[in-house]
């Protein structure tokens, strides 16, 4: 199984709880298209979704977090 690597570019704050900068790190499997997430920070956490586009409907705040492929 391939995957690819990712992480969470945050360039405004808007729940007041991440911070700004690289804010979380992860990957997408490449054949069935979920990902894991894993937030960085004083309460991290790690996270499974169904696909990118849901990862970036929750936590993209309108284009303030972009995910940056590595």
């Amino acid at each position: 199984m391939s995957m690819r690597k990712f992480h969470f570019e945050r360039l405004e704050d808007a729940s007041g709880v991440s911070g700004c900068g690289k804010v979380a790190e992860g990957c997408i499997f490449l054949d069935t298209g979920e990902a894991v997430v894993h937030w960085l920070g004083d309460h991290g956490c790690i996270n499974i979704y169904h696909s990118l586009a849901d990862i970036e409907y929750i936590h993209g705040h309108n284009g303030k977090t972009q995910i940056v492929f590595d």
